[in-house]
């Protein structure tokens, strides 16, 4: 995997890639509608994708006690509750009342 070191964890690092001409003008309109440069929206989407797939494959390791009492409570029916009750009585905000 390509990593670059540098003498400062802020420095910039130069990347050069090949773009069709379609996806270019799709990224720079998108970044004029958001006020940004190509490279902004570039870096910002890039970054928050990259978040996105590793969050994705995060594990969490618990013991077999707390992951049977995680079982249980996914099991267990949800307790009535004022919230519960104005949630199921309300009309979604996309639905004529």
């Amino acid at each position: 995997m390509p990593s670059h070191t540098s003498k400062s964890p802020d420095a910039s690092v130069p990347l050069n890639i090949r773009i069709k001409p379609a996806t270019l003008n799709l990224i720079d309109r998108a970044a004029e509608v958001l006020g940004k440069t190509r490279t902004d929206f570039m870096l910002e989407a890039s970054e928050r994708r990259a978040e996105e797939v590793l969050l994705d494959r995060t594990k969490f390791t618990v013991s077999p006690e707390i992951y049977a009492e995680y079982l249980a409570r996914l099991d267990a029916p949800a307790q009535p509750n004022e919230r519960l009750k104005r949630a199921m009585t309300t009309n979604a905000q996309w639905k004529a009342a």
